[in-house]
């Protein structure tokens, strides 16, 4: 089973935003794959993209966003609510994002100067979460 979401910061100024897009295994909770662009369908395209193939038969947890419902195959969508609970476990990484690397902060004077560096930053970040951070799934 996957979680999917997406949040929003900064690079260059605060006027412009990049969203990023995160899945994560939600047993494990390990980041697998992410994107960084707009919050349109394309960007979830490239996310969805990026899953790997051991994923894509997978049951997917999102929220009720339409970028979600055109991309990933109706079947295997599980569009959830913020106040069910069931998408407490990514949203709590996107907390932890935003508390680790202060250019991810939604009010912060540290900005990416551009998406490339702020998808790079984020990379680096997906990896060290991966390897050092990772919470004991139980």
């Amino acid at each position: 089973m996957l979680d999917v979401d997406e949040l929003w910061s900064f690079f260059f100024r605060s006027k412009d935003k990049v969203w990023v897009w995160i899945a994560m295994n939600r047993e494990t909770r390990e980041i697998f794959a992410s994107a960084c662009g707009d919050r349109t369908e394309n960007t979830c395209r490239i996310l969805w993209d990026r899953v790997p193939s051991a994923y894509k038969e997978a049951i997917v947890f999102s929220d009720c966003w339409s970028a979600y419902q055109a991309v990933i195959p109706s079947e295997q969508q599980r569009p959830v609510g913020k106040e069910t609970g069931e998408a407490a476990h990514i949203e709590r990484w996107n907390n932890t994002l935003r508390k680790q690397l202060a250019r991810f902060l939604r009010k912060t004077l540290s900005f990416s100067k551009c998406v490339k560096m702020h998808e790079i930053r984020l990379k680096f970040f997906i990896h060290r979460y991966n390897t050092e951070l990772l919470p004991i799934a139980g």
